[in-house]
């Protein structure tokens, strides 16, 4: 139960990042503290709540990146000022949606 519950919030970062950067450029995306802030808050969480998962579920699920997620954290954690925001956008336009329906797909096996 505690699996699912740390995965459901997860996700619900996820969706919440995509739902901040949707059909947005990253000049834009750059330009705007709050919206920065915002996501990179909600990547730091996400690798918090990945670092709480129990060791046999994310060995199990080993197709889902669990020490780099808990890694960005870290990096975003101890080291914001300098937080790469190119690499951030990056993660948000090309590793997050596919990560969110891998941790989907987990889910629906729960």
């Amino acid at each position: 139960m505690r699996n699912k519950t740390i995965t459901e919030k997860i996700i619900r970062h996820a969706d919440k990042i995509l739902a901040y950067c949707h059909g947005m450029s990253y000049e834009k995306f750059a330009a705007d503290s709050m919206l920065t802030e915002a996501c990179v808050f909600n990547l730091s969480q996400i690798g918090e709540l990945a670092n709480q998962l129990d060791d046999d579920f994310t060995l199990t699920h080993a197709e889902i990146p669990w020490r780099s997620l808990y890694g960005l954290r870290n990096r975003i954690v101890h080291d914001y000022d300098g937080v790469n925001m190119n690499l951030i956008w990056t993660i948000i336009t090309e590793d997050l949606e596919p990560l969110r329906r891998e941790l989907q797909k987990i889910l629906e096996e729960l």
